[in-house]
């Protein structure tokens, strides 16, 4: 069982991972990313919100079951700390296979609760 704390923190990854699909537009084509530095930088930015909210989740509640949880807070510190080389093949990558796979695993925790 989650508690209300909990709840809040899936719920701010729901909503980023939901501004990223508006941020592209709902299209997910590589090269408009790739060509637009607003939109590179609304998702990077939603990515963070995403690692926070889910190093506070994880503070909260450590156990919770979140493929890659980890991988997702170090993910936001480099974005974060080092922006400079943020890869935005591996961005890419992210946002095309790992952010299906988060947004379904948090939907579940807040159906099963």
């Amino acid at each position: 069982m989650i508690n209300r704390e909990e709840k809040k923190y899936l719920v701010d990854i729901i909503e980023a991972i939901n501004s990223i699909d508006d941020h592209l537009d709902k299209q997910r084509i590589l090269d408009i990313y790739l060509s637009n530095k607003t939109k590179r930088r609304a998702v990077e930015r939603e990515i963070e919100i995403i690692g926070e909210a889910m190093g506070k989740l994880l503070k909260t509640n450590p156990n919770i079951s979140i493929s890659y949880s980890r991988i997702i807070v170090d993910l936001r510190n480099r974005v974060i700390h080092a922006y400079d080389s943020v890869d935005d093949i591996l961005i890419w990558k992210i946002i095309m296979k790992d952010i299906p796979v988060l947004l379904e695993e948090a939907k579940k925790l807040l159906d099963e609760n």
